[in-house]
């Protein structure tokens, strides 16, 4: 089978490998599309620790089962699935608190294991949801991201309905959730992002754009989320909490990076500080999140390339002024 292979930090390619070989409770997908993150290119960067190279990359993917689990009970030949990435142990302390998204021995499809970049990828049936017949394949690439912004939403239950919300950064995931902040609350979402192609897009979708939160008559925001992982945007977000708001820290900074912290402002002021980890039950409400408003999501795909141009759609991505980027497999 094609697959796009990462041999080492800076180095990817497109090539012949193997099929995956399934254990008996795994089932053998066929690979119809594949969204690109920025889990992607710290992949190809290598700051990301314990990296298995070489690994097929691939984590937000969806396509149709060709081979059913010898152990029987998962989804039949012909099912079109999404798959939830996320492989934990289901031993460890976290896990058996309910606190799966932290295992201790974390894995995961396309990030500690072969992932979906490729024409095939095996998964375990257990993380395999089928999809209606009539969901929009269109936003099915979403699905992952969606489910990790709705647990990010789980993580701020306590600040349900707050009034004023603010999102850092327009790509994907910031869209997302900016989406989903609507649900929370009947004032216009305020967004800010410094590309101006990712702000005029922000702005079709309906949200209040600025590129600095000087821009925006509120004086501070219930809650705050950060959905760039860039430090300057962190620190900046820090200081337009309101009184007893929240800062949800969605996006993923760098290892190792910091931030300047008053620890006597977040006491005098009741700040609560989140942190919202991948997925925990939530995939299943992603598909129908997604399935409810379609159109909307539609808009967030910018590029659909295909698997021979992988290195072409990382140099895409990374350019920060796209939408998602689908890498299209084939199925």
């Amino acid at each position: 089978m094609r697959a796009a292979v990462i041999d080492s930090p800076g180095s990817v390619a497109v090539r012949d490998i193997p099929d995956p070989t399934p254990a008996d409770d795994e089932v053998v997908i066929e690979v119809a599309g594949c969204g690109i993150c920025g889990t992607d290119l710290h992949l190809l960067e290598g700051v990301l620790p314990a990296t298995p190279y070489p690994l097929v990359p691939g984590h937000e993917f969806y396509g149709r089962v060709v081979t059913a689990s010898r152990a029987g009970g998962g989804p039949p030949e012909g099912s079109l699935v999404a798959v939830d990435p996320n492989l934990p142990c289901r031993a460890c302390g976290p896990c058996r608190a309910g606190r799966s998204n932290l295992c201790e021995n974390y894995s995961a499809i396309g990030v500690t294991r072969a992932g979906a970049c490729a024409t095939y990828v095996a998964a375990p049936s257990s993380v395999c949801n089928v999809l209606p017949d009539d969901f929009p394949l269109e936003v099915a690439a979403l699905i992952e991201p969606m489910s990790c912004v709705i647990h990010g939403i789980d993580r701020l239950a306590t600040q349900r309905r707050s009034a004023r919300w603010l999102v850092y950064g327009a790509g994907t995931v910031g869209m997302l959730m900016a989406d989903a902040a609507s649900a929370q609350t009947d004032e216009q979402v305020c967004v800010v992002e410094t590309n101006a192609e990712r702000r005029d897009r922000a702005a079709a979708l309906g949200f209040r754009v600025a590129a600095s939160a000087d821009e925006l008559d509120a004086p501070a925001f219930d809650t705050v989320v950060d959905c760039t992982g860039a430090t300057p945007a962190i620190a900046d977000a820090l200081g337009r909490v309101a009184n007893g708001g929240a800062l949800l820290l969605f996006g993923v900074a760098a290892p190792g990076a910091t931030v300047e912290l008053a620890p006597y402002d977040v006491y005098r002021r009741e700040i609560t500080i989140v942190g919202s980890m991948a997925v925990l039950d939530s995939f299943d409400r992603a598909i129908d999140a997604l399935a409810a408003r379609p159109a909307v999501a539609a808009g967030l795909v910018s590029h659909r390339m295909p698997l021979s141009d992988y290195p072409g759609a990382l140099d895409v991505f990374r350019t920060g002024r796209s939408g998602k980027v689908e890498i299209v497999c084939g199925a």
